[in-house]
């Protein structure tokens, strides 16, 4: 069954499992955040450095497996397979979307 998501959402999740940060990168607002790993990312340069940085580190993918709205959020569990202890594992990536694009995204 594949889920209904935002095209922004879409757009970041495809450009994830084929490496391109540009792509990535262009569904963020020019002021968006990230938070990942105890840190915040801001803003279209940082995230594509970022991007591109997990996935030389982690050489990961993800699946989509479900999406609920929570707060005026839209948080798609994810399958998240790559090279670090515990793989695969999943997690809840929460996208704050503004004028169709991603203004903020938390990774836990």
């Amino acid at each position: 069954m594949r889920l209904q998501l935002p095209k922004a959402i879409e757009i970041y999740l495809a450009a994830e499992n084929s490496d391109d940060a540009d792509a990535l990168a262009g569904c963020f607002a020019p002021d968006a955040t990230v938070t990942d790993e105890r840190q915040t990312i801001k803003g279209l340069d940082a995230i594509k450095a970022w991007k591109i940085e997990t996935k030389r580190k982690y050489q990961h993918s993800i699946e989509p497996l479900a999406v609920a709205e929570n707060g005026g959020k839209t948080v798609v569990t994810v399958k998240l397979t790559g090279s670090f202890p515990g793989s695969p594992i999943k997690v809840g990536f929460s996208f704050q979307l503004e004028d169709g694009k991603i203004a903020a995204l938390e990774i836990r």
